[in-house]
């Protein structure tokens, strides 16, 4: 036998084995998405009993059982790679028990929607806002399950809409996600000698200020709603270039002109996913809330010494106008652990003594890939 038909022979082996794995997979797929069934089954028997509402989504679940299939990959596959698998079968059997519906920062294309097929899995319904209040709205008038709104970029800090709509919002924090944002400049043509003009959303002008100075510097660029916005005008007009990412590219049948042109390398969203239900501790939780203190020398150390106190870890502090009381503020505070649990139980009893205004949006489990 010559080394061509050998080659072919170990091809002919291998393909084998991958449709026998095939196979097996469809079927444990298949097995899973029963038991989900029978699982849906006794929630709506007990709630019958109860008379309380089902939660069929349960994200500090979901996050146990992701951590515990990451913790024992051995590979070839990443970490990141097997979470996002089994997240999409996870979508999928979730569908079957209840298919949830998610607003999220529109239209079709954003890094937003994006963050919820990451968070929720594509077996989901997303429905585009213009607005982040849009967002808050139709969760709170029970047209949405969840929403999903940007609270921070790792370049350009806080979305401050997201921050101030929290303080008069009843909704909870259920959830986080985290995107690396890849900007790119995309037009009809690729040919860039065209464009007199390029659009986008202002924060992706400013996640990429050093790197259109340098090679755009003249061109006018026209702030807009969204990134998925400036492409559907770019599509629309041969001068016109756009700063947006592949769903947009893709929506709108653009061509990329240049890659990643963001300033640095490593820009991330934190995205947060809004709903009416208290999250159970999954073992490795944030927690978030806002507070305010009365104005006078120390106030904010003693505020936050039941912190220190308790040895918790404060990852995030932000200030916010109090409304309608000038030159007072409300901070915005993201702390390690759980709200029910242990230390951080004993920490924010003492954080409300301290506080004029005490209220937690939410504990959750931290972004999990």
């Amino acid at each position: 036998m010559n080394d061509a038909n050998k080659s072919e022979e170990s091809l002919q082996k291998l393909r084998s084995q991958i449709d026998n794995i095939d196979s097996q997979l469809l079927c444990l797929f298949n097995q899973r998405a029963q038991c989900a069934i029978s699982v849906a089954d006794v929630k709506k028997a007990a709630s019958e009993l109860s008379g309380e509402a089902i939660n069929f989504f349960r994200p500090d679940r979901e996050a146990q059982v992701i951590q515990r299939i990451k913790s024992g990959n051995q590979g070839p596959l990443s970490d990141d790679e097997v979470g996002r698998l089994v997240r999409e079968v996870m979508s999928a059997c979730l569908a079957l028990e209840q298919p949830l519906k998610i607003a999220y920062l529109g239209p079709e294309g954003t890094f937003t929607q994006s963050a919820a097929l990451k968070h929720f899995g594509h077996s989901v319904s997303t429905v585009p806002m213009s607005s982040i209040p849009d967002v808050f709205n139709s969760v709170e008038s029970g047209h949405a399950d969840y929403g999903l709104v940007p609270v921070e970029n790792s370049t350009e800090g806080v979305v401050s809409h997201t921050l101030d709509t929290f303080v008069d919002s009843k909704l909870k924090i259920c959830g986080e996600v985290e995107i690396r944002i890849h900007h790119h400049l995309v037009n009809l043509s690729q040919d860039v000698s065209k464009i007199t003009h390029i659009y986008s959303h202002q924060q992706s002008f400013a996640q990429c200020r050093r790197w259109l100075n340098q090679n755009f510097p003249d061109v006018e660029r026209i702030p807009v709603s969204s990134n998925a916005e400036a492409a559907r005008i770019a599509s629309l007009d041969e001068s016109a270039a756009a700063i947006c990412g592949i769903p947009a590219v893709e929506v709108f049948n653009l061509a990329i002109c240049f890659e990643n042109i963001e300033d640095l390398s490593d820009n991330t969203t934190r995205f947060v996913i809004i709903g009416h239900q208290d999250i159970a501790p999954s073992g490795n939780d944030k927690t978030s809330m806002l507070i305010s203190t009365q104005n006078y020398p120390g106030a904010l150390l003693a505020l936050l010494q039941p912190l220190a106190d308790h040895n918790i870890s404060m990852n995030k502090i932000e200030s916010r106008p109090a409304p309608e009381r000038k030159w007072e503020y409300i901070f915005f505070i993201d702390i390690d652990g759980h709200q029910d649990v242990g230390s951080v139980k004993q920490a924010l009893t003492g954080l409300k003594d301290q506080s004029a205004l005490f209220k937690i949006l939410g504990s959750y489990p931290k972004a999990s890939f």
